[in-house]
């Protein structure tokens, strides 16, 4: 793995974008598991791949990411990381970085007392737009697949929580979730990773939607993961009712990515991410507390 510091992100900005040397860098403390963060004056933020998943396709992410969030920044009515130079790899760093647009707001917690109704709209009126977005060339997300790609995966993570929860119980819903008839209509186009880490928020409203890392086509039942992991029952239900497009079986889908992303987070971050690891359990307990009612 290259070592981020600060050094290496001045050296790579006054080589590569000199235009930008004088703004002052300061590193930004996030529970990101893929990117190093700097902002970079007031407008602009500096993300550099950490790489601690797959090493291959790295370079290939980030210019895929760079590509369509490009073509995507005038598309929407919510801001997004919207790119601003595409770094490229140097003897001291091996990857494609960027900059991208600096937006304000905070990552929201999980609702207390049913304050995200109007939230629910916006980010079901975002993903309504993005599922009509057409680009060209675009690959599919591996989150955009059939749920039987992550299937082994995820009942072996399921086993490895037996210590915590009823892992019989969540092999039962996997099955159930999983087996719902498959999307059968054209790909759309998916942000991948739609949580709390990955929205900012400001009063109480979407003010922007960050990270496209695993943007692509396919099911667009991966984007319903808000639900479980922002939502409670009410503002849950405000968010299904004002998403276009996306039936009874797509959101028992969205059910199932859920669970697989948060059993697979789960003992991956147990000892080294709390707060991905505290996510992952929210996560999980909503999908309980959900199949009983």
């Amino acid at each position: 793995m290259n070592e981020i510091n600060i050094n290496l992100v001045k050296q790579l900005i006054y080589e590569q974008c000199k235009q930008y040397s004088d703004l002052p860098i300061i590193p930004i403390q996030n529970s990101s598991t893929e990117h190093a963060l700097y902002r970079l004056g007031n407008n602009y933020l500096i993300r550099l791949p950490k790489v601690e998943w797959e090493h291959s396709n790295c370079n290939i992410n980030t210019l895929k990411e760079y590509k369509i969030t490009s073509e995507l920044a005038n598309k929407l009515s919510i801001s997004i990381s919207e790119p601003i130079f595409l770094g490229s790899p140097n003897q001291q760093y091996s990857w494609y970085w960027s900059i991208i647009k600096w937006n304000d707001g905070y990552n929201p917690k999980f609702e207390n007392i049913d304050e995200y109704s109007e939230l629910a709209i916006e980010l079901a009126k975002f993903i309504n737009e993005l599922h009509k977005i057409k680009i060209n060339d675009i690959p599919y997300s591996r989150r955009g697949l059939n749920l039987n790609t992550v299937d082994d995966e995820t009942k072996n993570c399921i086993l490895k929580l037996n210590d915590e929860f009823n892992s019989k119980l969540l092999l039962n819903l996997w099955d159930n979730y999983s087996n719902a008839p498959i999307w059968d209509k054209n790909p759309v186009l998916i942000h991948g990773d739609l949580l709390p880490g990955n929205i900012l928020i400001k009063n109480m409203h979407l003010n922007a939607v960050i990270d496209f890392s695993e943007v692509g086509i396919g099911d667009p039942a991966c984007d319903l993961i808000i639900a479980w992991s922002l939502f409670k029952d009410q503002s849950r239900g405000v968010f299904k009712n004002h998403l276009i497009g996306i039936d009874d079986n797509t959101w028992i889908r969205g059910k199932a990515w859920a669970l697989s992303i948060a059993v697979i987070m789960l003992p991956y971050y147990k000892n080294s991410n709390l707060v991905m690891a505290k996510l992952a359990r929210t996560m999980i307990n909503n999908l309980l507390l959900d199949c009983h009612k």
